[in-house]
């Protein structure tokens, strides 16, 4: 079977019905969709599935054969970051980070699929289902809002961002870096 995740086609190995989160983190290591409550109902999971947001969790690999998948690393890149990353940085939307690339994932659906700049209610229906332990979702809410109306500066972003990330100076022994 063949899957095709953030444009590169890849030969997948796994049994069709083996969900497209544990495809994408355990066999493609793609680790930016996270394993949450793997019932379909805090979004951490959250990738595109033709431009539309699915929750990987619940997604039989065999199901997206033949469709487009996007996760945060096809979305953009440091040096290269889309306007919902961007606004997500600047905004200081993202707390502990472990909701947050399903958050950006669902909200690049919405702008993807609006025509302009977005009401309150819109956002807050569109990341309805997912959950964050963190925060009160109102700077995400206003990253997102932000992003739909242009009031991002990608460009100053990606300057402070370097496209290569640099080995840490001081490695400390058992530590994850």
């Amino acid at each position: 079977m063949e899957l095709k995740v953030n444009g590169v086609t890849h030969a997948i190995s796994s049994a069709p019905l083996t969900s497209l989160l544990e495809v994408l983190r355990e066999e493609l290591n793609i680790l930016s969709p996270k394993v949450g409550c793997q019932q379909g109902a805090c979004g951490t999971c959250t990738v595109l599935v033709d431009g539309e947001p699915r929750r990987s969790c619940l997604l039989p690999v065999v199901s997206v054969e033949a469709a487009e998948v996007t996760t945060v690393e096809g979305v953009g890149a440091p040096g290269d970051l889309s306007p919902v990353q961007a606004a997500f940085h600047q905004r200081y939307a993202a707390q502990c980070g472990y909701c947050t690339s399903g958050m950006i994932m669902a909200a690049h659906g919405l702008l993807k699929r609006s025509d302009g700049a977005l009401q309150r209610e819109q956002v807050i229906e569109a990341l309805s289902g997912h959950v964050c332990r963190c925060t009160g979702y109102v700077k995400i809410v206003d990253a997102v809002m932000a992003a739909s109306r242009g009031e991002v500066d990608v460009a100053e972003l990606d300057e402070m961002l370097p496209a290569e990330p640099s080995e840490p100076e001081i490695e400390i022994k058992g530590s994850p870096a």
